[in-house]
Order: structure tokens, then C-alpha cells, then sequence
């Protein structure tokens, strides 16, 4: 079965034909800067070619049109996979989108305003353009769903758990997932009896426990902006820093979560540059600044994967995935050695494909259906 991944965001539509039974990439390519100048769509090999796209609406239009010239017709599409980054409590599976469930996931885009919105705006305008076609929701939250309360809470009173849902959700679902379900097959074993720490580093990071083929504790909290150090992304800080950065720097609550998503991190340890490792790397063994940056980096690393390793007595191991997991084997090298005192811990690369795992996820609710 041949499905349409899409990952739409605020002005950028990002997407890929996938076939299940092959799991090759039929198609891929992207519309950017949709709605301001210089709007592209960028298909395959065949690089940047010029799109007027005003709306989703035409970004949409366009791609099919695109897809089209490379012989996929909308009749070989089983159903249209969308990633929606955050389902809350109400999502916690992968769901054929209506009316009614998108009127419900509009109600929790408090929890994620900067996506949420970008995404089911891609999914409605699916609706009116690819009429009849099934679109699944798969949302990244939904994989940690099954964390428990010990592991999901904060220590703020319970009744503002209830009322305004802050807890901790996680991110990176569809990814911790697939590399999750790859580990047992290198393993041998079933999923059910393994406990494994998978990591999924790049720009954005997230560390997940996953015992016994279930989530029971991540790195990101209500938001990706917590848990480790991240490209531009501060990660855990103590809540009073917000206070003071509010007061020191003149900023409004928005003001400094903005700053601690965008101008921290590595970006802001390293000094220069946007965070980007292959940045970082090219002066690590010249520059302190440098060497801090990966220092702080690689300790909250060894934080969480230690932490993890202990709250599921033991793991088998330790999985690495994203931009920085798969092409920096070095900072991989220096998280690993704190764990020489586990010999029987196996380090496994494995690249995530988050397009193939919600792929999965469309033909497994449409056989259901």
C-alpha cells in the first residue's frame, strides 16, 4: 500500500510517497516559504522549482500536481499520514481524522501553539483537495502515553495537573518507536523483554526509556523545550532562571521562553553559529568555548541515560539515532565510556524513519477499519 506522509508546518510542507510493502520512498520534496516571496517546491533531484503558493491550500494543489508528473495518481494513495506533534491526554494512538476529533485536537493547541495549528491546517486542507481519501493523525506524544504518573507528574499541586494539563508528555514518539522496534530485531529478541535506552540526538534531542516495548519515561516534558541541552534549546534549568532573565534583560514571559528556545543551547555555550554540531566540531580541539559546549552536552547525556538505566534496573541497550547520533559517533564515544562498567550494555546506530513508522501506523489503522 502506497501512503502520503505530510508534515506541515506554520510555512513549509514537507512530504513523501511511501510503499509499506517495499518500505521504499516512492517521491519526496517540499514547499517552503509558502505564503511570502520566493516560495519553491523542492521535488527529488529536481531541485528548486518556482511555486506561487499563497496558502496551504496551494502548497497542497501544487504537490499533487507534482506528484502526478511522477505517475502517482491519487487513486494509488491508501490514506494520508500527518504528523501532529502533540495529542495531550485526549490522543494517545494514532486516529482517522473527522470533523469532530480535529474540533478536539483545537482545543489542546494551547500545548503546542507553534505546531499544532501549522498541522491541522494541513490535514483540513487535505480534506478539501484529496476528497475521499483517508487522513490519519499520528501523533509524536502518543508512544509515551503509557508513562505513569511517578514518571509523567511534576511537583506543582495536583489540581493544576487536572485543570490545565501540565505534566510531562514527551515528543520524538514515532521515532523513540521505530528505532525501539529495529533494536529487537538486531537483538534477536522480542521487544517485550528488552529493555533498551534510545536516543534520538540531533538539533532537537530526546532520551527515552523504553521497557518491555513501552515508553516509561522521556527527557522532553510539556514541551520539547525540556531535558537535555539542545541545539538552540537550554533543556532542564533551575525555573527561578526564568525570573531572573525576565528582570535582568527587561523580557516578557514570552519574550524569555523564545530566548530559552532559540538563543541557548549549544548555540549559546559555543557563542557563534546556530548550535550545529559540524560547527562545533570543527574547532573542538582548538576552542574552550567548544569544548564546554560538548562537555555540558555530553554530561547531560550521561545524566539521563544512567537515570534511565537505573529506573528500569538495567538495560540491554543503548540506541542512537537522529543527526548527531548517526553522523557524530565521537560525542557517542565520550556518552558510552561512563558506561564501561556495564560490559554486557550493547551500543546499537540505528536511522530513525519517522515517515515509515507513521506509513505503519496508516496501514495498521486501516486494516483495523
Amino acid at each position: 500500500m502506497k501512503f502520503l506522509i505530510l508534515n506541515s508546518g506554520s510555512s513549509t510542507l514537507k512530504y513523501r510517497v511511501i510503499d509499506t510493502a517495499t518500505k521504499a520512498t516512492a517521491v519526496k520534496g517540499a514547499v517552503e516559504r509558502i505564503g511570502g516571496k520566493g516560495t519553491f517546491i523542492e521535488q527529488g533531484a529536481s531541485g528548486e522549482i518556482p511555486a506561487d503558493c499563497k496558502t496551504h491550500g496551494d502548497a497542497i494543489k501544487t504537490m499533487v500536481e507534482w506528484l502526478a508528473k511522477d505517475n502517482i495518481a491519487l487513486t494509488d494513495i491508501a490514506a494520508v499520514g500527518h504528523r501532529v506533534v502533540h495529542g495531550g491526554e485526549k490522543f494517545t494512538a494514532s486516529v482517522i481524522a473527522t470533523e469532530k476529533i480535529l474540533d478536539e485536537l483545537e482545543s489542546i493547541t494551547f500545548l503546542a501553539p507553534l505546531h499544532n495549528p501549522a498541522n491541522i491546517l494541513g490535514v483540513r486542507e487535505c480534506m478539501k483537495t484529496l476528497p475521499g481519501v483517508p487522513n490519519v493523525l499520528v501523533f509524536d506524544t502518543a508512544f509515551h502515553s503509557t508513562m505513569k504518573e511517578d514518571a509523567f507528574l511534576y511537583g506543582l499541586p495536583y489540581e493544576d495537573y487536572k485543570k490545565f494539563g501540565i505534566r510531562k508528555y514527551g515528543f520524538h514518539g514515532t521515532s523513540h518507536r521505530f528505532v525501539a522496534r529495529e533494536a529487537a530485531k538486531i537483538l534477536n529478541k522480542p521487544l517485550s523483554k528488552l529493555k533498551l535506552v534510545t536516543c534520538h540526538i540531533g538539533n532537537g534531542a530526546s532520551i527515552c526509556a523504553v521497557k518491555y516495548g513501552k515508553s516509561v519515561d522521556t527527557s522532553m516534558g510539556m514541551t520539547p523545550l525540556a531535558g537535555l541541552v539542545m541545539g538552540s534549546r537550554s533543556g532542564d534549568i533551575d525555573p527561578a532562571i526564568v525570573a531572573t532573565l525576565c528582570k535582568e534583560k527587561n523580557f516578557t514571559a514570552d519574550e524569555t521562553i523564545n530566548y530559552l528556545n532559540k538563543q541557548c543551547g549549544l548555540k549559546g555555550l559555543f557563542g557563534k553559529g546556530e548550535g550545529d554540531m559540524r560547527d562545533i566540531e570543527q574547532e573542538f580541539a582548538t576552542s574552550t568555548r567548544a569544548k564546554t559546549a560538548v562537555g555540558v552536552f555530553v554530561h547531560s547525556l550521561v545524566k539521563y541515560i544512567g537515570a534511565y538505566i537505573a529506573e528500569m534496573g538495567g538495560a540491554d541497550a543503548v540506541v542512537w539515532t537522529g543527526g548527531i547520533g548517526i553522523h557524530r559517533p565521537w560525542i557517542a564515544d565520550m556518552v558510552m565510556a561512563h558506561f564501561a562498567f556495564l560490559p554486557r550494555l550493547k551500543r546499537l546506530v540505528i536511522p530513525t524513519n519517522e515517515e515509515l513508522e507513521i506509513a505503519f501506523e496508516c496501514e495498521k489503522l486501516l486494516d483495523k477499519k
